[in-house]
């Protein structure tokens, strides 16, 4: 298993983490092999959120690793927080958020229910789940500083910030923001094309992400694959979907040449970027993981990782 430096620690793990946003769908012998399977393969990495299934997804994880022959220790524990539910609109898996909260009362609570749910004494890391622009920074600050006091955390980040909303943050609070969890992948490459059409009207110079790829290399902040697989926002998979057809061909052929499947394909691409991102697997269905992690293995050369850019429909200006 390739592993990765996590931000700009000595913490070493697994270039694939699991994230259990679907455990919610599983009983807990079904979970605990899960966590066993990916476990033999060298993944030591969980990724978790508050709102995943509403917390049944983080109280299965905790019944499940309770279950199984693995130690708390196998795992780097991470959870999100910072959202609060709409409970008329959230119903099992689908969840919608009523609005965010980066209070100290409410990140500190979230923490308190994560561990409980996970049957946790502490979390190795903590990240706010979406951007509240009614964040007080110093109040964020004074959460993280009693969540590390109490041994409850042990690192913190961030999902789906911008460079400047990173910056805020991070002049406020004392410990340094490791992760910035955020949508990447074959199909999702606006911060490379942003890159790519620099100096260009076109529409892939527009810059939605304020360099967030560049900002993060420079900071040392590991950058975290969600949704690797997906095209849109959540409008569903491109792996054998007909949609796309030029990008499967090419998935396919270098599949056949490197004797894994189009998802460890997907994979490889993220991974061969220099920015050492992680990618976050979602799936719970042992063989499809396999599949998946068997990317860690492959590595893509300069030109067959152009080409699945190009076949994904982007193009050089």
């Amino acid at each position: 298993m390739k592993t990765i430096q996590i931000g700009a620690s000595q913490l070493k793990a697994s270039a694939v983490a699991l994230g259990i946003m679907r455990m919610v769908r599983l009983d807990t012998d079904a979970a605990a092999n899960v966590l066993e399977t990916v476990h033999d393969r060298g993944v030591n990495f969980i990724d978790s959120a508050d709102i995943y299934g509403n917390g049944d997804s983080e109280r299965i994880f905790g019944q499940a690793l309770k279950q199984s022959s693995l130690k708390r220790e196998d795992f780097f524990i991470q959870s999100k927080g910072g959202i609060v539910l709409d409970p008329e609109k959230s119903s099992g898996e689908l969840v919608f958020g009523q609005r965010y909260d980066f209070s100290k009362q409410h990140l500190i609570a979230t923490v308190d229910k994560i561990l409980q749910r996970m049957q946790l004494d502490y979390l190795d890391s903590f990240l706010l789940h979406r951007p509240d622009p009614l964040m007080d920074p110093a109040e964020v600050a004074a959460a993280f500083d009693e969540l590390q006091a109490t041994g409850k955390v042990r690192h913190f980040g961030v999902s789906n910030f911008n460079p400047m909303q990173v910056e805020m943050l991070q002049a406020a609070v004392s410990q340094k923001l490791m992760i910035n969890q955020l949508q990447f992948g074959v199909m999702h490459t606006g911060p490379i094309q942003f890159g790519l059409h620099t100096n260009m009207q076109d529409t892939a110079s527009l810059n939605h992400d304020g360099e967030i790829i560049e900002y993060s290399r420079l900071h040392h902040m590991t950058i975290q694959a969600w949704s690797p697989y997906q095209y849109g926002m959540f409008a569903g998979t491109f792996i054998d979907n007909p949609k796309f057809p030029e990008l499967n061909a090419k998935l396919q052929e270098l599949a056949d040449q490197y004797h894994v499947t189009k998802n460890a394909i997907a994979t490889a691409w993220i991974l061969r970027h220099p920015a050492n991102m992680q990618v976050i697997l979602g799936s719970m269905n042992p063989q499809h993981l396999d599949e998946s992690i068997a990317g860690t293995d492959v590595t893509l050369t300069r030109q067959e990782w152009y080409d699945v850019y190009f076949a994904a429909g982007n193009d050089l200006p």
